[in-house]
């Protein structure tokens, strides 16, 4: 990068960037096209929206059979397939991907499995197959584990075409596609879920049930991060489709994946329900590995000569938020550094405190609490879902079970037709801190406020509610 385009990035009044990895392929954008994409995040966010019909709590018709067809069985997608196969009431009606053989693969194995009780529809081979796949009218959920820029495309199409719409994180690449995804939820009332798993993790969710009853006293401050060294799979030319997590890392300097860590310590401070983001700042270091990286894989094949630009983000973000109500959150993103792995999940309130990396542990005074109070509290403290499967979940698995336990609970509440624990304003506003932060960095760690997508709702809205009061009806049965 010239030190004339440098200057210019650091002058000029930027807005938050949002770039598709589709544009990635010529090189970088210019400046000019950095400024109008920047220009737009602080457009959006100032945006006055008045709101339709409120999804938080919504209720949308019971499913006795929820039917889902999938798309994106790369990384994610498989792994989801089989965690549905285990549960009463799913029929998986449909596979789709842009690879034939990911498909026929993932039929396969499911047959093997389950028999007859699933014969799926297979779509592949065009860009665009996914779209027959949501038009059919025998289908009730899209579950989407693409490439991030074809979330919100997917989730919008889904909702219009009548099904409920279930997507990987981050669920936007643009502030743009936040609104849109509210705006196409709450016009067809339907679901939109910003699959964070993060949140059923066991010590996320007890945790929460603690704060839930008061053992932190007050919320004053929560910390969370996605601090995982990927650079060898970001690398890897059988890693990520068409290496287009890698081109993320290129050219958008922020905290690209900021909803794992986030997503705890939003429900935890009832945001959206009770209180809501109000502004953010973000600071970023320089990159010290990732164009080293580039240029070292170069040398032994000229593959990755394509990837030896110095536009890449820095190695370490560090975004810090304020609530309404004068709560405060940190979250950091680093997949770069060799570092253990780490979410942090820190909630501090005027009682006690949690943290969960690098051990899990609560106090309530100047000491960690021993292991034997720790069991006590578990057991006190053990929300009613994990009662019902946690077990269970950890034998089907997905990332230790949380995974399991966020399927499960999706399609019990779509069965027993209850409100979702994630709704479409906690995927665009979790969602939006990553585009926000990017303007922050751009702009010297100016602050900029976060958008409230609920226009004004989450003043009455109620928190998530972890009984299985009206549900845990759904059964589960290890394929």
């Amino acid at each position: 990068m010239s030190s004339n385009r440098r200057e210019f990035l650091k002058l000029s009044s930027l807005a938050g960037i949002s770039i598709a990895s589709t544009s990635l392929l010529g090189g970088c954008a210019t400046a000019e096209k950095q400024q109008s994409k920047l220009a737009q995040v602080e457009k959006q966010a100032k945006r006055k929206y008045t709101q339709r019909f409120n999804m938080s709590g919504y209720s949308a018709p019971k499913l006795n059979k929820v039917r889902i067809g999938f798309v994106g069985l790369g990384m994610r997608g498989p792994g989801a397939v089989y965690r549905m196969s285990n549960i009463e009431g799913v029929e998986i009606k449909a596979l789709c991907d842009l690879i034939p053989e990911r498909a026929e693969k993932v039929k396969k194995q499911l047959q093997e499995r389950t028999g007859s009780a699933h014969n799926p529809t297979l779509y592949s081979g065009k860009e665009d197959s996914w779209k027959m796949m949501c038009e059919r009218d025998d289908i009730d959920l899209i579950y989407i584990t693409t490439p991030w820029h074809l979330h919100t495309p997917q989730s919008v199409y889904a909702m219009e075409h009548g099904k409920h719409a279930a997507t990987e994180v981050p669920a936007a690449t643009s502030l743009e596609e936040c609104w849109q995804l509210v705006e196409t939820s709450e016009r067809t009332q339907r679901h939109c879920m910003m699959l964070e798993n993060c949140c059923y993790d066991f010590f996320e969710i007890l945790t929460l049930n603690m704060a839930r009853q008061g053992y932190f006293g007050e919320i004053i401050h929560g910390e969370g991060a996605y601090i995982h060294q990927l650079v060898d799979l970001n690398f890897d030319k059988n890693g990520y489709q068409d290496m287009w997590r890698l081109k993320q890392n290129m050219t958008r300097n922020g905290n690209l994946y900021p909803t794992h860590g986030l997503g705890p310590i939003c429900q935890v401070m009832n945001i959206n329900r009770g209180d809501v983001m109000d502004y953010l700042t973000a600071v970023q270091s320089d990159d010290f590995m990732m164009f080293k990286e580039a240029q070292k894989r170069t040398e032994g094949d000229p593959f990755y000569k394509q990837f030896v630009q110095d536009t890449y983000r820095g190695n370490m973000n560090t975004t810090t938020i304020r609530t309404k109500k004068g709560r405060t959150i940190m979250i950091q993103h680093d997949v770069t550094s060799p570092r253990p792995y780490s979410r942090i999940h820190l909630i501090s309130g005027t009682k006690g405190i949690a943290r969960k990396w690098p051990e899990q542990k609560i106090a309530t005074g100047h000491s960690w609490l021993s292991k034997e109070a720790m069991k006590a509290l578990e057991e006190q403290y053990t929300p009613q879902i994990v009662k019902k499967i946690g077990e269970m979940a950890k034998q089907i698995g997905g990332h230790g079970g949380m995974d399991f336990m966020m399927d499960w609970r999706l399609i019990d509440c779509l069965r027993n037709g209850l409100p979702l624990d994630q709704d479409v304003y906690d995927a665009a506003s979790w969602t939006s801190v990553g585009l926000l932060s990017e303007w922050s960095v751009a702009n010297r760690s100016n602050s900029i406020d976060v958008p409230d997508f609920t226009a004004g709702a989450w003043q009455t809205n109620m928190p998530v509610n972890l009984s299985l009061a009206g549900g845990g009806t759904t059964s589960v049965r290890i394929q």
